[in-house]
């Protein structure tokens, strides 16, 4: 019996599939082994919001942002990425999150990515992100850093 391999794509790692940085080659070798990848409604706002300061830093154009946002909206329009919605029960369980783990500074949405992939019973979390990374790992999560 075989199980799918799912991962939950913090936005940190995600980017390294439509951004040629510092890991991207790793994140596309982990991507292409995965049989789903799950992201939340979060990693919408998320990657429009990296997309757009990666342009007011200038590393790119208005037209590059607007073609990689659209790649990205097609991803998960082709179910490439499987996108679940943020509700409200997720807040709370991030608040706590955030009170169960002390020793780790989690910024809000981080908490909330990490509920969302708790919730799911997704057992594999990609990230570039540190903090988010070590929580994940007190949690019980198998972490694949970027």
């Amino acid at each position: 019996m075989s199980s799918e391999k799912r991962a939950y794509l913090d936005t940190s790692a995600l980017a390294k599939w439509y951004l040629n940085e510092v890991g991207s080659e790793a994140f596309v070798d982990f991507l292409q082994s995965l049989d789903s990848a799950v992201i939340s409604s979060l990693t919408l706002t998320e990657m429009r919001s990296l997309l757009s300061r990666r342009r007011r830093m200038g590393d790119l154009s208005l037209e590059l942002e607007t073609v990689l946002f659209a790649a990205f909206l097609d991803d998960i329009d082709r179910g490439w990425l499987q996108r679940y919605p943020l509700d409200d029960a997720r807040f709370t369980e991030a608040t706590n999150l955030i009170a169960r783990y002390p020793e780790h500074p989690l910024r809000t949405l981080d908490a909330l990515h990490l509920t969302v992939a708790a919730d799911l019973g997704v057992s594999i979390l990609a990230t570039a992100d540190g903090v988010m990374a070590d929580a994940a790992v007190s949690m019980g999560l198998q972490v694949v850093r970027f």
